[in-house]
């Protein structure tokens, strides 16, 4: 399982719960179109955490490189509901930060 992660803040925190649908929306369409197999949303709880990381925490799961290409791919077209959905929630969000993990050790590893 490759794991991309997100970091963000809201440009205005009282949005919070119209960020958390816009987020369930876009990667619910992501995964209904076979583009990725799941996410997780989550919040920084009593301010821990590093300060370069956002209040938002976003994974999402692909089981492979191909699979997140093909979520990559789809909203990198910037058309359609897949871009109506992909800005309701970056026109929320400042301080992104990303990186990609991988489930350790993987299939593919050499014993």
């Amino acid at each position: 399982m490759d794991i991309y992660h997100i970091w963000v803040n809201l440009r205005d925190s009282r949005r919070d719960l119209e960020f958390a649908r816009a987020v369930d929306a876009y990667l619910g369409h992501l995964k209904s179109e076979g583009s990725l197999e799941g996410w997780r949303l989550t919040r920084r709880k009593l301010g821990f955490g590093p300060a370069e990381l956002g209040e938002f925490h976003i994974q999402v799961f692909a089981r492979d490189m191909g699979q997140l290409e093909q979520a990559f791919s789809r909203a990198a077209t910037r058309a359609g509901e897949v871009e109506r959905l992909h800005a309701s929630v970056y026109s929320m969000v400042t301080d992104f930060r990303s990186a990609l993990y991988r489930d350790f050790p993987d299939a593919v590893r050499a014993t």
